[in-house]
Formats: structure tokens, C-alpha cells, sequence
């Protein structure tokens, strides 16, 4: 309801109610009904909510219309700053040309008045001297007096002369001294121009270079298969890349460069920051930090494997600082067949330890939540803690627990182990599993 209609419509209501009070004609008539007024009194409540209604709707529309005419103002400011800011740095490098300009006009301006003026004293000197050969070639008059005075005349002429001719040849030499260090000076200002103008055109090519070149590698280089593969194209420090397995997504990993490749790290445990008594999806996933603790995840580990014939290296260390290392050809199933694990011991001598075993049929992974392991009534996850590759609860588990200082005072099979050769006591302190292609360890 717009304004005008609302007025007219309020004096309707009051000039009606006017109508309905008594007059001084009719006592009775003076006091009104009470329903008359009620009705009067709505009709006045409606209208006042219909006129109040209709200001917060026009208040609302003008603080919309204001907080978009003030964003539009921002950005019209902001579009007129940039385009102040780019006029006046196209009028700075004007100027600075303007300048250089006007400066090598003056120079070559005084240059040539410096050539005029040595021009003048030439041709002045070529005059002197060409009026001494006319006197010098006069016929002498034939008495004694005569030619003696005539002679000694001449002598200081010449003597006079020849200064002179001295003097405009040291100014000339003079000259010549401040034409060339001009034209010298001429020369380096032209050189520092054509300098700022190339590097001006070399940076800006370098910059467009740059960027088509950046985007080039990035679409044809690609990213690594594995850590070997970051080896093959020249990495050797050991850090954190990123690579993309084939038919995967891209993902992060820990890569140990050796002198004979690069090692794809999958787990480490060093110092028990890292919880590893994680359900089925954690350990699919992975966890933890590749600058500390983790498990790479077993989706990342398959899609790894499954690109060739791969080795997986395991180190282990305990409290006494005893170390152990053993090899085995390596494969890992995908998720349809509970990530098994296929492992074959490798036969070299310094690799001969078994600390992990899975049988010619391998091994399913194993969690609290997903019970895949070997033990028909034990669920050996949940009691050994952590997820493995458990065949009946007994031979390994080093995702368990890490140990406490007073180990001896918890079970020691909740807490990670493996089996290692004899004399080795004690819980595992630090382990580290790792993969590389089968080509780079023969």
C-alpha cells in the first residue's frame, strides 16, 4: 500500500468516526456505542501497522540500497587508485625518457659549438700564417738600414707568430681533450639507456618465459612414480616429495635417498609421539607426520606396489642400541582382498634375519574393527593392540604399542616387537619399513 492511499484512507476513517459523535440536537445521541468506537479504533491499530510495516520495509530497502551503493563506491575508488598509480608511473618512465633525451640534445648541441669554435681558431691560424708568407715573400729594399730593420721586424714577427701558434695548438690539443671526454661521456649515457631499455624488454621476457615455462614443465614433466623414480631425475636429498603412483591420485611421502636410489618410506616409529592403536580406515588412509611418525596408509602402499616388482626393506633397533635389517620381495593386495601381504625372503647375507613372516599365501591386514587374522576365537588386534599382519597373534606386530621406559612392568606383547636373532632382549625402540623398485637393489 503506497503512501497517498494511506493518508486518504486514514482521513476517510477519521472524517467517518467524526460522523458517528452525538451533536447538541439530540441528548441521547451524545455518547457514542462502544462498538462504533472499537471498530474505529482497529481500523485506526490496522492502519498504524500497515504504515509502520511499510517504513521498516522502505528502511530495509535503503540500507540495501546504501551498503550497495558504498560497495560500489570502494571498487569505482579502488579502480581510480589503480588507474592513478599506472598513469603516474607511465608519466615517471616518460620523464625519465624526456630527460635522457633533452640531456644527449645539450651535449650534442655543446659538442658541436666546441667543433665550430676549434674550426674558427683553424682557419683564424691558416689566415696568420698566410699573411706571414706574403710579407716573408715581399721584395727587401736595398739599403743596409733598411734590411736590418726589415729583418729584425720579421724576426719578431715570427717569434710573436710562433707563440702564437703555440698557444691555439695547446688550445686545440685542449679542445680535442673535452671533445673526446664528451663524446665519451655522450657514449656511456647512450649505453646506460640502451641498458635500462634491454633489461626493461629482457625482464619482462624472462617474466613471460618464466611463467610459459612453469606451466610447460608442470604439464609435461608430471610427478614421480616413486622416490626411486625422484632419484632417476636427479634428487638426492632425503625429504619429503610428492609423488603419483600410476592410475592414482597424487600424494605425499617420505623419500630416503641412498647412494644407490631412492627408498619410499611407509612406516617409522621413533620416539612413541604417533598413536598407533587406529581402526581399519585410519590405517587405510595413513596417519600421522612424515616429518615424525606415520604409517603411510595401505590405498597408497597398494597403488605403489602394484607398479612392479618392488622390495621392502625393515629396520629395527632396541633399547641396547642393537640394530637388525631384513629384505624380502615385496607385494601388497588391494582392499577386495583385505590388503594381504605377499613377502619373500631375500637370500642375501646381510639380509638372511626373518622378522616378518606371512607364509606362501600371505597374510590379510588385521584391526580391532576388522578381524582378518588367522586366530579362530582371538581377536589379535584387539588384544596385541594396533593393526597388522597378524597369522595367530605370536610372531610380529610392529604397529603395537610403544614401550614405556619400565617396560617390564607391562605386557610385553601389547608393546611393538619382532623377532630377532639371539641375544636380543627387550622391546623394539625404533622401526622403520621402506620400498623400492626390485631393479634398484640387484
Amino acid at each position: 500500500m503506497k503512501m497517498p492511499k494511506l493518508i486518504v484512507l486514514l482521513l476517510t476513517i477519521l472524517v467517518q468516526a467524526g460522523s458517528g459523535f452525538p451533536t447538541d440536537r439530540n441528548r441521547r445521541e451524545k455518547h457514542a456505542s462502544w462498538d462504533d468506537v472499537n471498530v474505529v479504533a482497529h481500523g485506526l491499530l490496522q492502519l498504524g501497522q500497515g504504515l509502520k510495516e511499510h517504513v521498516d520495509k522502505t528502511k530495509a530497502q535503503m540500507r540495501d540500497m546504501n551498503s550497495r551503493l558504498k560497495a560500489f563506491n570502494g571498487t569505482v575508488a579502488e579502480l581510480e587508485r589503480k588507474q592513478e598509480e599506472q598513469g603516474e608511473a607511465l608519466i615517471t618512465q616518460s620523464k625519465e625518457g624526456q630527460g635522457m633525451q633533452r640531456l644527449l640534445v645539450e651535449l650534442g648541441e655543446g659538442v658541436k659549438v666546441e667543433v665550430g669554435e676549434v674550426k674558427r681558431q683553424t682557419e683564424d691560424l691558416t689566415s696568420r700564417i698566410d699573411r706571414l708568407e706574403e710579407v716573408l715573400t715581399k721584395p727587401m729594399v736595398d739599403s743596409n738600414d733598411s734590411d736590418h730593420e726589415r729583418v729584425s721586424f720579421i724576426q719578431r714577427l715570427m717569434i710573436a707568430q710562433n707563440r702564437r701558434i703555440d698557444q691555439l695548438v695547446e688550445k686545440i690539443s685542449q679542445q680535442q681533450d673535452k671533445l673526446e671526454k664528451q663524446s665519451l661521456h655522450l657514449q656511456v649515457l647512450q649505453n646506460k639507456v640502451a641498458n635500462k631499455r634491454m633489461k626493461s624488454h629482457r625482464r619482462r621476457d624472462e617474466e613471460m618465459a618464466l611463467r610459459g615455462e612453469a606451466e610447460n614443465n608442470q604439464a609435461e614433466a608430471g610427478l614421480a612414480r616413486d622416490c626411486q623414480d625422484l632419484f632417476a631425475r636427479g634428487q638426492r636429498t632425503t625429504g619429503i616429495y610428492t609423488i603419483q603412483p600410476e592410475n592414482s591420485k597424487p600424494f605425499s611421502v617420505l623419500c630416503e635417498m641412498t647412494p644407490a636410489g631412492g627408498w619410499t618410506v611407509i612406516q617409522k616409529r621413533q620416539d612413541g609421539s604417533q598413536n598407533f592403536n587406529q581402526l581399519w580406515e585410519s590405517y587405510r588412509k595413513g596417519f600421522g607426520n612424515l616429518n615424525g611418525e606415520f604409517w603411510l596408509g595401505l590405498s597408497n602402499i597398494h597403488s605403489l606396489s602394484k607398479q612392479g616388482r618392488y622390495v621392502l626393506q625393515v629396520e629395527l633397533s632396541n633399547e641396547a642400541g642393537q640394530q637388525q635389517v631384513a629384505r624380502y620381495q615385496f607385494q601388497l593386495d588391494g582392499e577386495e582382498k583385505m590388503f594381504a601381504l605377499h613377502l619373500v625372503q631375500d637370500p642375501s647375507p646381510e639380509t638372511q634375519q626373518r622378522i616378518v613372516s606371512t607364509g606362501e599365501s600371505g597374510l590379510p591386514f588385521s584391526t580391532a574393527d576388522r578381524d582378518n587374522d588367522l586366530a579362530a576365537e582371538i581377536n589379535c588386534a584387539e588384544k596385541l593392540s594396533g593393526g597388522w599382519w597378524f597369522s595367530s597373534c605370536g610372531e610380529s606386530n610392529l604397529n603395537g604399542k610403544y614401550p614405556r621406559r619400565h617396560w617390564k612392568q607391562e605386557p610385553r606383547r601389547q608393546a611393538m616387537f619382532g623377532t630377532l636373532t639371539q641375544g636380543h632382549s627387550g622391546p623394539l625402540r625404533t622401526t622403520l619399513l621402506k620400498i623400492a623398485p626390485l631393479s634398484m637393489t640387484q
